[in-house]
């Protein structure tokens, strides 16, 4: 019992708020529509808030495998009590990008594990768990306010060995990480933008998208403007 809600019921609410238009708007992203409901993150967000944080719920909702019931299980988990385990056993199971994000965004940057899985993921073949290693690292780039520039240069290497992977969920995620990480503040910015320039010497169509598309961004105006502004 949660709350007031068993499991059961917080799955049949879920269900009754189906809607396969919007099932099949995902699946034209990518997002799998084996087990999806179409159930938009803001509803989903709001369900969280009304459940409150509660790990043994979270556990429950991600064995059903349904896709927003995965998400959700995201949203209300403790990030003290996630376990190492639990980490590997939720991402060899991941399906879809935004289960991917969602789970590093809402869940993993906030745990002990962080740092140490994303350079390990990064390292690893399956497409959705290499991408949870990129991922890791765009999202510690902007949340993790405390990290000192090193904890994030340390990522470098395994970004500029991931930028051949032609896989376009990777090289996405690879070119978000090294945009993250140089817009955080000008001694990045510098070094991110030399990595690119690194990586765009790569004889590679990914590495050499990566490079441009993160150039373009880190090397532009705007983004120079404000970290200037920043000292």
């Amino acid at each position: 019992m949660i709350g007031n809600k068993t499991v059961t019921e917080i799955i049949a609410q879920l269900k009754s708020q189906s809607n396969p238009a919007n099932v099949a708007g995902m699946a034209r992203f990518g997002i799998s529509p084996v087990n999806t409901l179409g159930i938009s993150i803001p509803v989903l967000r709001k369900t969280a808030r009304q459940l409150g944080r509660n790990h043994e719920l979270a556990l429950q909702l991600w064995d059903y495998g349904i896709h927003e019931a995965r998400i959700l299980a995201t949203l209300v988990d403790q990030p003290a009590l996630v376990t190492e385990a639990q980490m590997e056993k939720w991402t060899a199971e991941f399906d879809s990008w935004d289960i991917c994000d969602q789970c590093c965004s809402n869940l993993y940057s906030h745990t002990h594990w962080s740092y140490l899985k994303a350079l390990q993921w990064s390292n690893r073949p399956e497409e959705f768990v290499k991408r949870a290693g990129f991922v890791m690292m765009a999202v510690l780039a902007v949340h993790d306010k405390k990290a000192g520039n090193e904890k994030l240069i340390q990522f470098f290497p395994a970004l500029k060995a991931g930028a051949t992977d032609t896989r376009n969920f990777i090289k996405k995620a690879v070119n978000w990480a090294i945009r993250q990480i140089g817009k955080r503040n000008m001694l990045l910015n510098k070094e991110a933008v030399a990595l690119a320039q690194e990586i765009q010497q790569i004889d590679s169509p990914a590495a050499r998208w990566i490079a441009a598309d993160a150039l373009r961004e880190l090397s532009c105006e705007a983004i120079q403007s404000r970290l200037k502004s920043k000292g």
